[in-house]
């Protein structure tokens, strides 16, 4: 017997040790999903509830616009450095710290009396939040079986991508039947779960002997928030501003700043290795052309079901359906099918059916469109969500060594959060170019020529999804 036979026989009974050791398979998926789905739901979940604040609140058009973009901006702005804590401090420890700080906010919302305790608190949320999407993923990978990851990676990504698409759904559901300050009440119980679940269903784990990169934290937190930061006030104050202008570049500088950091010190926060990896920048840019689209889209289809006819926030929010809770199906399957078929070729396949749905959309929505005619396009739109979502997780972790999870997820997050408020911030200013929400028929003007850009850029990303290779080395 060789060398390696015996090590390998002599590793076999303690990988079935560990394996034993494990929870079982779906308590550590819920352990993970739970709080998962909670942060996603609120990335949208007040947008069918803005007409309510504005009354409730005596809320101005620009606070209406931070009850988002508060949250969306603290996210995105702090997700590489909960990725590194986690490493650095224990990732189950930060997780569940990424909770409780969520669900003070969610109380701190829900208890508001103005629109600045909102923002705040929403900002709060996102601080919170960005400890526990990336973590989420990075438990997750840890805590089942190899053999089984493709499958649990599938089932994560249809809870992300069902939580994210139905949060106007829920938000909706909210305001008609109860109050506002449910949509942030709602996440209290969702907690109380939560947390003795990840401490029964997931074990702690961290890096040893890692440093914290604490300029690299100020460098990259400074630099996506200024960016960010332009993205949401372009609509707003205009693209050619002084103010929208000087936000990016202080991003592009403080953001070459971190690179040249980050290529010095020998434990970076995020190691640039990373983007030699083919498969991995790929996907990257495949994640943001899809939240470009998926989060642009269902910002101004939510409001073209509330106008056109016009409709509560509940029942628009219901008819989106057929979309929202395709990936859920999907999903899970697309996960199974990542080795047999290469990511690459799903995650393109489903920016494919992304873009037809859209374009069908765009195609049939009128004044007096029958709803019948949008539920086809639709559920393609829905499945090609389903496709996208399993295979980006499983791409991007499979592209970087085990150890480096929490830190390639974190990126990977971030880059969707800037395409999301990318997608929103540049189909809102087509729209506002075109049309308004003054009547149904100026809706539509504006609706058609910002949906073909969604679809534009979903294509754009398909074609960059068949570039990445099947099977890829890790950095």
């Amino acid at each position: 017997m060789t060398l390696s036979e015996e090590q390998s026989t002599e590793a076999r009974p303690q990988r079935q040790a560990e394996e034993q050791r494990r929870a079982p398979l779906w308590l550590a998926i819920l352990a993970c999903s739970l709080p998962m789905f909670m942060v996603a739901l609120d990335n949208l979940v007040v947008s069918t509830a803005l007409r309510t604040l504005a009354v409730d609140l005596s809320a101005s058009t620009q606070q209406l616009q931070w009850f988002v973009n508060a949250y969306v901006l603290s996210f995105a702005c702090l997700l590489m450095t909960g990725a590194a804590l986690g490493d650095r401090f224990g990732r189950r420890k930060i997780f569940i710290l990424g909770v409780a700080v969520f669900t003070l906010a969610s109380i701190g919302c829900g208890m508001s009396e103005t629109s600045e305790q909102l923002i705040a608190f929403r900002a709060m949320q996102g601080i919170g939040a960005a400890a526990v999407m990336p973590l989420s993923l990075t438990l997750l990978s840890m805590a089942v079986p190899e053999r089984l990851r493709g499958m649990a990676l599938g089932i994560w990504s249809g809870v992300s991508g069902a939580a994210i698409a139905m949060g106007p759904v829920v938000g909706g559901a909210v305001v008609d039947g109860l109050s506002w300050q449910w949509m942030f009440w709602i996440n209290v119980p969702v907690c109380v779960v939560a947390v003795p679940l990840v401490f029964l269903a997931l074990r702690e784990s961290s890096l040893p002997g890692v440093r914290l990169d604490l300029v690299g934290m100020v460098l990259a937190s400074a630099g996506v928030c200024a960016v960010v930061w332009g993205i949401v006030h372009g609509e707003t104050d205009g693209w050619t501003s002084s103010k929208v202008l000087g936000a990016f570049a202080i991003g592009a500088v403080t953001l070459a700043a971190f690179m040249y950091w980050e290529s010095r010190i020998a434990h970076p926060m995020l190691p640039l290795s990373f983007y030699r990896v083919r498969a991995f920048t790929l996907t990257n840019i495949v994640s943001a052309a899809m939240y470009f689209g998926v989060f642009g889209s269902l910002f101004l289809l939510a409001q073209y079901l509330q106008i056109a006819p016009p409709r509560t926030p509940l029942e628009a929010g219901l008819r989106t359906l057929p979309w929202t809770l395709m990936p859920m199906f999907v999903a899970p399957v697309a996960g199974l099918l990542v080795n047999r078929v290469g990511g690459g070729r799903l995650m393109a396949l489903g920016l494919f059916l992304q873009g037809v749905g859209l374009g069908w959309i765009n195609l049939v929505a009128g004044t007096d469109t029958a709803y019948s005619l949008l539920v086809g396009p639709m559920i393609v739109a829905g499945l090609g969500m389903g496709f996208v979502f399993a295979p980006t997780a499983a791409v991007v972790l499979g592209s970087v060594a085990k150890e480096h999870a929490g830190k390639a997820s974190g990126a990977n997050t971030t880059v969707r959060e800037i395409g999301g408020a990318l997608g929103v911030a540049v189909l809102g200013t087509v729209f506002v170019a075109y049309g308004s929400t003054a009547d149904p028929e100026s809706f539509v003007d504006g609706l058609s020529p910002a949906l073909w850009i969604g679809v534009a850029v979903v294509m754009f990303g398909a074609v960059c999804a068949l570039c990445i290779p099947r099977r890829s080395g890790s950095a």
